[in-house]
């Protein structure tokens, strides 16, 4: 087995399950949004191979921008405050936003991205997510549009990482317990 792949203890989605639930929701986003041309922001640096996968099969003209903004500030335990490392060259004052992510966890940073939106002026703001973990959330986040629900465990691969590492795997994998 090649090394990267070594730390998996599950596959928990697989490559064909993503494209599935990236069509899916592409589909659904291109309906709602079918004369609005929205702008879809990704926060990096996730949401790389998922926005990319979802923006590939819809059928709608969107503009995309990517924000980093960060609530972890070096150490292991997320802080309540938010930390913009880059901010989007586009102005979202009267457009209709899509924030990408792939995966909603806590939902406080995103919780803080969305109250900056609104207070730059955005028409709507709303979350399309790859993957959602509800067990744990703090607080009351509910992404219009859900690729997959999976349970409370540590998953890394298809952007989602430990350490910066493990991005590239294809699938999304459960991290073995005694590693972490």
């Amino acid at each position: 087995m090649n090394k990267l792949h070594e730390v998996i203890e599950e596959v928990l989605v697989s490559e064909e399950e993503i494209q599935q639930a990236c069509k899916r929701l592409a589909a659904q986003v291109s309906q709602d949004y079918k004369d609005k041309e929205p702008l879809m922001v990704g926060l990096l640096k996730g949401c790389i191979p998922f926005i990319a996968d979802l923006t590939r099969q819809m059928d709608i003209n969107v503009q995309i921008d990517y924000m980093a903004v960060s609530s972890y500030h070096g150490g292991s335990s997320q802080s309540n405050e938010v930390k913009i490392e880059k901010d989007l060259k586009t102005s979202v004052e009267g457009r209709n936003v899509i924030i990408a992510e792939d995966i909603v966890d806590s939902g406080a940073t995103l919780q803080k991205v969305i109250g900056l939106f609104e207070y730059r002026g955005a028409k709507s703001v709303e979350v399309v997510t790859l993957l959602n973990k509800q067990a744990g959330r703090k607080i009351r986040m509910i992404p219009k549009y859900v690729g997959i629900e999976i349970p409370n465990k540590f998953v890394v691969g298809y952007g989602l990482d430990w350490a910066d590492h493990y991005r590239n795997l294809p699938y999304i994998g459960v991290v073995k317990k005694e590693l972490l």
